[in-house]
C-alpha cells in the first residue's frame, strides 16, 4: 500500500464532521478523495467504540474478538481502541477513515496505536481526520486542512497561535472565600478499592493555595476516582486520612460545604445545559450553581459578568446562543462559570481533548492567566502537554498490582 493513498485532513471545529465523514462512507467524497468512491469503508472512532459496546450489550453477544470471551466494554480505553481495530480490519474493507484515534489515549497507548496503524498503512488505506494539527502521523504524505462546511480540501498550513488576553485583568470576585487553611485537600496514606480489587494504594498528595497541578497516569490508573475523593463524591473517604478544606472527611461536612469551594469543568458538563441559554445566561448561572438561569441577577452580579466577557473579547457574543459558538468558545464560558466566585480550587478535566489548534489557544490561554492572576489552585487533568499551559506541579499515578501509587514531580 502506497503512502499516496493515506490522507490527513485536519478539521476545524467549525466543521460539521459527521456530515463530512458520512459523505465520504456513502461515496459522496470531494474530488481530491474521489479515489475512496465506491470503495468500501469503516469508521474508527470513540463513538463508533460506543456504539459498539452498546450493541455488544443489548444483544448480549461478543463481536470484536469472539476469541477473548470478553466485550469489548470490559478492556481499558487504550485496550478498547487496539481491539475495535482488529474489528475494523477483519471487515476486509478498502479503507479505515481514524477520527481523532489518539484522543483520550494516555502517552504509551498513543504510541503503541501508531505503531500498529503505520503497519497497517501497508495493507490498507487511511483517512486520518484530526483537530490537532500535532497528531498527524508522519507517515501520511497527503495532508489537506478544512475550515468550513463547504467542504473544500485546501493545503495544509501552519497557523500561528493568537494572543487573547495578554493586555488583560481577570474580572475580581463580589466577595473572596477565605480558608483558615492554605491546604486545601490533605491525602495521607489513602488507599481505595473495589469489590476486593485495589485501585489507590498509600495516596499523599497535598494541595495548597495558589499550586498549578496537572494529573497524570495512564488510562485506567485512578484519576476520577482521586477527582471523586476530593470533590466528595466518593465514600472511599470515609475513615480515612482524607482533609478537605480543613476538614476531616466525614466530621459532619455537607456535601455543599465541599463543592462550594470547587470550581469543575469537563466536557460532559455541556451536555447538562439547556442550548437555549444565552452566554451571559450561562454565566450568570454560576453565581447561583444552577443549570440554567431562574433568578433575578443583581446589578454587581450582571457587571461582573460583563467584566468577563469584556476580558475575553467576547462582548459582542452576551445575547448569543450557546449553541452557536464554537466549541472553544463554549468551554471558555463554562470555565468562567466555574470560576465566577473565585473558588479555592478549580478541577479542569480535560478541557482541550477534541478542541482545534485555533480553540485549544484560546483554552488554553484562560487557564494560564487564572494560574498567573489569582490564588486559585488549579488541578489540570491531561494526557497531553500543552505549549501555552506551565503547571509547575505533577502527580502522576502508576498503576501497580496493589493499586495505584502516587508520586510529585516539580517542573522548572
Amino acid at each position: 500500500m502506497q503512502n499516496s493513498t493515506h490522507w490527513a485532513i485536519l478539521l476545524s471545529n467549525h466543521v460539521a464532521k459527521k456530515k463530512f465523514i458520512d459523505k465520504i462512507l456513502n461515496h459522496e467524497a470531494p474530488i481530491e478523495l474521489n479515489f475512496f468512491n465506491n470503495r468500501k469503508g469503516i469508521l474508527f472512532s470513540d463513538l463508533a467504540i460506543e456504539d459498539f459496546i452498546e450493541k455488544e450489550y443489548q444483544y448480549d453477544s461478543i463481536e470484536a474478538d469472539p476469541a477473548t470471551k470478553r466485550q469489548l466494554r470490559t478492556f481499558s480505553s487504550g485496550e478498547r481502541k487496539k481491539e475495535f481495530l482488529k474489528y475494523c480490519i477483519i471487515q476486509n474493507t478498502d479503507y479505515i477513515i481514524l477520527d481523532n484515534a489518539l484522543d483520550h489515549l494516555d502517552y504509551n497507548s498513543r504510541i503503541e496505536l501508531h505503531i500498529e496503524l503505520e503497519q497497517l498503512s501497508k495493507k490498507v488505506s487511511l483517512i486520518q481526520i484530526i483537530n490537532r494539527s500535532v497528531d498527524i502521523f508522519p507517515f501520511i504524505i497527503n495532508r489537506r486542512q478544512i475550515l468550513d462546511n463547504s467542504f473544500k480540501l485546501i493545503h495544509f498550513t501552519d497557523l500561528p497561535a493568537a494572543d487573547h488576553f495578554l493586555l488583560k485583568s481577570i474580572p475580581q470576585p463580589l466577595e473572596k472565600i477565605n480558608l483558615a487553611e492554605s491546604n486545601l485537600v490533605e491525602m495521607i496514606n489513602l488507599n481505595v478499592s473495589y469489590d476486593e480489587k485495589p485501585i489507590l494504594k498509600n495516596i499523599n498528595w497535598t494541595i495548597k493555595n495558589g499550586e498549578f497541578w496537572q494529573l497524570i497516569g495512564p488510562n485506567g490508573s485512578g484519576k476520577s476516582t482521586i477527582l471523586s475523593l476530593i470533590t466528595g463524591d466518593n465514600s472511599k473517604g470515609y475513615g480515612q486520612e482524607l482533609y478537605l478544606f480543613g476538614r476531616k472527611k466525614g466530621t459532619g461536612e455537607t456535601i455543599w460545604d465541599i463543592k462550594k469551594n470547587i470550581g469543575q469543568f469537563s466536557t460532559a458538563m455541556i451536555d447538562l445545559f439547556q442550548k437555549s441559554h444565552t452566554v451571559e445566561q450561562m454565566i450568570l448561572s454560576g453565581f447561583f450553581n444552577s443549570v440554567g438561569l431562574y433568578l433575578q441577577p443583581s446589578t454587581l452580579q450582571t457587571k461582573v459578568m460583563n467584566e468577563w466577557l469584556e476580558f475575553l473579547s467576547m462582548s459582542h457574543l452576551k445575547k448569543t446562543a450557546f449553541i452557536h459558538l464554537s466549541a472553544g468558545q463554549q468551554r471558555v464560558i463554562m470555565i468562567v462559570r466555574a470560576v465566577l466566585k473565585h473558588p479555592p480550587l478549580l478541577i479542569l478535566d480535560e478541557p482541550t481533548e477534541g478542541l482545534d489548534d485555533e480553540n485549544v489557544s484560546l483554552v488554553t490561554q484562560l487557564i494560564s492567566a487564572l494560574a498567573k492572576e489569582t490564588s486559585i489552585a488549579i488541578i489540570f487533568v491531561s494526557h497531553r502537554k500543552e505549549d501555552l499551559l506551565s503547571p509547575n506541579l505533577i502527580f502522576e499515578l502508576t498503576p501497580k498490582p496493589t493499586g495505584s501509587e502516587g508520586r510529585i514531580k516539580f517542573q522548572n
